[in-house]
């Protein structure tokens, strides 16, 4: 693995000299879980003030609690000491200025790629798509009832949580 990977092992390498995370034990040391998006400009551990070790990240492209996100979370819960979730979705989203049709339209048009078989969940209401995540997590039959479950829309301009209640 050279080549197009050499900024990132010559990153690594200097990382290492100094690694001190080998203490860690791998579960959510403030027994947090935060599902976001993929997005670069989230910082999700700075953001909330968080180091290596405090907590869990998911993310997705929109932040979106999907199926998968639930299998992780159930298995964050039991097994990785989470008690609580924040699900997290940011301004100026991707995601949420285009419906999943007009993505396949693009990604067939710019590449030649038929991808009609994949959902990408897109957002084309961000408020709602979050208070549905929000409740999709929280009426989870594999997820405790007393899971403490919360929202907050990052915002990519200000670095500023807004909290979203149900």
């Amino acid at each position: 693995m050279t080549g197009a990977f050499d900024d990132v092992l010559a990153a690594n390498h200097d990382y290492s000299q100094t690694f001190e995370y080998s203490g860690l034990t791998g579960r959510a040391a403030r027994g947090l879980a935060v599902v976001t998006c993929m997005d670069s400009r989230i910082d999700p551990l700075g953001l909330l003030g968080l180091g290596a070790g405090d907590a869990k990240i998911l993310r997705n492209a929109g932040a979106r609690v999907t199926d998968d996100v639930l299998r992780t979370l159930v298995l964050a819960v039991y097994l990785l000491g989470v008690d609580r979730i924040l699900v997290m979705p940011h301004t100026d989203c991707r995601m949420a200025k285009s419906t999943d049709e007009e993505v396949h339209e693009l990604i067939n048009r710019e590449f030649g790629m038929d991808t009609r078989s994949l959902e990408f969940h897109t957002v084309p209401n961000q408020d709602s798509a979050l208070r549905r995540d929000l409740i999709r997590v929280r009426t989870y039959p594999y997820l405790p009832e007393r899971l403490a479950v919360g929202g907050a829309v990052y915002d990519v301009h200000t670095g500023k949580l807004m909290p979203v209640d149900l």
